[in-house]
């Protein structure tokens, strides 16, 4: 079970819950409004797009395996704990499920389901390895974990657009420190990624006016005149200051454990922006 876990990356389809429970709780309504995830649509929603995502990291690491075992030794699962034939037994599974879940709930949300489908097989058969547009691919998903649900509720507006925006630029960013900090392995295998294409140097050099457009985006939002007071400090301390600390690291950064370090605080800026749903009404 734990290996099966690992595999799906439990803590990460957390995350998805997360998200998706809060765009439904503070984003859908005037007032925050706690009884609205146990709702049955949206539970099947969110179900569904966690079977998705699961499937998606099961195929990632089967087409992934030999990569893997140079740039995540310790962290491998098919192959290892689970043989390949079983695990591409879950992901048909889960992607069957999570799919025929979206059409059950409406014609829109199953053909988004069954587009990020399609997008994470081709991502992890090919295009993650070619530069920049596997980044898009996996930045775009990002950004539809949140708008299914304003999907599904017809409730589309442009706070859950914004978020979707920001959802889109972090993910962009980190899946780019990804690559660097995975460069070893993918070289091997062939692999075209950005850094391996131009170097990390001139990565680098891509990183910089994108992240200077997502600090651009947190301090329009936070000086937005619709927003609140607490929103703003929020978004100050725990979202804008930290994005600046991530753009120093990056500059000095040069090794594996320093690429380590900016992924993983890529992740908790992703969670602290979400988290700041909880104060937008």
């Amino acid at each position: 079970m734990k290996e099966f876990l690992s595999l799906i990356r439990f803590p990460n389809l957390v995350l998805i819950i997360l998200c998706q429970a809060l765009v439904q709780v503070c984003l859908l309504s005037y007032h925050i409004r706690w009884s609205s995830i146990w709702e049955p649509g949206f539970v099947t929603l969110t179900l569904s797009t966690v079977f998705v995502a699961a499937a998606g990291y099961i195929i990632n690491d089967y087409y992934d395996v030999k990569i893997d075992a140079i740039n995540k030794p310790d962290r491998l699962v098919i192959g290892k704990s689970i043989r390949r034939r079983p695990a591409m037994g879950w992901h048909f599974l889960l992607s069957i499920l999570g799919v025929l879940m979206g059409f059950w709930l409406s014609l829109p949300v199953g053909l988004i389901n069954l587009g990020a489908v399609l997008l994470l097989w081709g991502y992890s058969a090919l295009l993650k390895r070619m530069m920049l547009i596997g980044n898009v691919a996996i930045a775009l998903l990002g950004a539809s974990m949140l708008l299914v649900v304003a999907v599904y509720a017809d409730k589309l507006n442009k706070i859950t657009i914004s978020y979707a925006v920001f959802a889109f630029l972090i993910s962009f960013i980190r899946e780019i420190i990804k690559d660097m900090e995975d460069v070893k392995g993918d070289a091997t295998f062939d692999c075209r990624t950005l850094p391996i294409v131009a170097g990390l140097a001139n990565t680098k050099l891509v990183l910089y006016p994108i992240i200077a457009v997502f600090l651009a985006f947190i301090l329009l939002v936070i000086f937005h005149p619709s927003t609140g007071f607490v929103f703003e400090i929020y978004m100050l301390l725990l979202v804008f200051v930290p994005s600046i600390w991530f753009l120093v690291k990056l500059v000095r950064a040069d090794r594996k454990r320093d690429f380590t370090f900016l992924s993983n605080l890529g992740k908790l800026l992703m969670l602290t922006g979400i988290l700041s749903m909880l104060f937008v009404n």
